[in-house]
């Protein structure tokens, strides 16, 4: 059994961003036809690869070991209404998680313990950090249009919170969250605002484009609770999609900077080949980053907490067994049955409706993100964040998500994951 990571300190820093003043340009909208649900945020690279954006912008090659924008490090979104744990939400964003696949950022698996240094602000507010160069998906997109029926204007939270990879995130007037673009994140979007999981993912409202730079429209998750505390989970027993071990296979050469990934997290992790090489294949690291976490013995994986008072715990790499996980649950909620119970509930209701989903059927979930958020009056939610690995089934196959999977058959675990969440939160609960 490994033991307990030891409780972090605060984060070294949090990046600032910036409520942009200008006038933003008009939102392509999609008509909606009940009351809208809300979203959150994570990082994962784009499964498509692109080259021009839907208003003509082009975007530069896309490397392969370089984070895309289909995915984010923000937890963020719109709740629907649905549920006696929500209300429709109206204010700020936030994030925890890094790319989660094997094309993640620099301080995944290195660096992420110091919370992508970033800083908050004596009040709480974040303003603009620097952008994180990252090159957009290669493919051409179509633009979608949609008319929503007016909304009233809601007055944004004061404070705006996203851990994660600057630039991916802006704020719009409205109270709504603009993600960067990325189709394979869209098209799955369009699917769920008329699939039964409406009422567990973000509103969407379409794309709009903003200093040459599409983006896809969503309501913030975090609008109606005050100074929330936010976990992400990463959902699933793989973060990476078949399609990318097939590219990995492509061109089998030792990686300098994976091995350097690899020895950082565990120096003994290295066969002697490997270390002769001072490299290892990218095949061999994508599994072996899956065999370090709870991602392989239970199917979902803490990817990080922050707390209200602003601290924040990414040291979950090496969380692996059940034991691990209720302290840290424990330590997200600080023992609040009445959260806690709370949580159990909504993911019993997310696993009645997700067994019951077209499109939960026939897509391959991988990278996604539970959004845990509660704060301090007992009010809590769980939504289904960041789609930009999730692709479809050819038709006519599907999935049952409980599988094992075997490389071909596309299983994701992301089932198994979840009642294995709820059993963990159902022993945490007092006995009647």
């Amino acid at each position: 059994m490994i033991k307990t990571p030891p409780t972090p300190a605060l984060c070294p820093g949090m990046v600032d961003i910036q409520h942009h003043n200008n006038p933003e340009e008009p939102v392509d909208q999609l008509p909606r036809r009940l009351p809208v649900p809300e979203l959150v945020v994570t990082c994962e690279p784009c499964v498509t690869q692109c080259g021009q954006s839907p208003h003509g912008h082009t975007t530069g090659p896309h490397h392969l070991d370089e984070e895309s924008i289909c995915s984010d490090s923000g937890l963020s979104g719109s709740p629907a209404s649905s549920l006696e744990l929500r209300k429709l939400s109206n204010a700020s964003s936030a994030g925890l998680s890094p790319a989660s696949s094997f094309e993640e950022c620099e301080e995944d698996l290195m660096g992420y313990g110091e919370c992508n240094r970033r800083t908050l602000t004596q009040d709480g507010g974040l303003f603009p950090g620097e952008a994180v160069t990252t090159d957009p998906c290669k493919k051409s997109k179509t633009m979608v249009n949609w008319s929503p029926p007016s909304v009233p204007v809601r007055k944004r939270s004061p404070w705006v919170q996203v851990v994660g990879h600057a630039g991916n995130f802006q704020t719009d007037s409205d109270g709504r969250l603009l993600k960067k673009y990325c189709e394979c994140e869209q098209l799955c979007f369009l699917q769920l605002m008329s699939d039964p999981l409406r009422p567990f993912v973000p509103a969407y409202y379409g794309m709009t484009q903003r200093d040459k730079q599409n983006y896809n429209v969503m309501d913030d998750l975090l609008a109606d609770f005050d100074y929330p505390c936010i976990m992400d989970c990463k959902m699933g027993s793989r973060t990476y999609l078949e399609e990318e071990l097939k590219k990995a296979r492509e061109c089998p050469q030792p990686r300098k900077d994976m091995y350097e990934k690899m020895i950082a997290v565990d120096p003994h992790a290295p066969t002697a080949e490997e270390k002769s090489q001072q490299g290892v294949l990218k095949t061999r690291y994508m599994q072996w980053r899956e065999t370090l976490s709870s991602t392989a013995t239970l199917g979902f994986r803490i990817e990080g907490f922050k707390k209200t008072d602003g601290s924040c715990n990414t040291n979950f790499k090496r969380t692996k067994y059940k034991d691990e996980v209720v302290q840290a649950l424990e330590d997200f909620v600080d023992n609040n049955m009445q959260i806690l119970k709370s949580y159990q509930q909504r993911l019993k209701e997310l696993r009645i409706v997700l067994e019951n989903s077209g499109f939960f059927k026939a897509h391959e979930v991988v990278g996604s993100s539970l959004l845990f958020v509660h704060d301090q009056t007992g009010k809590a939610g769980i939504w289904m964040i960041d789609f930009g690995k999730t692709v479809p089934m050819p038709s006519p196959l599907t999935l049952d998500h409980r599988s094992s999977w075997v490389e071909g058959n596309r299983e994701d675990g992301y089932l198994w994951g979840l009642d294995n969440f709820i059993d963990i939160l159902t022993s945490m609960l007092p006995k009647k």
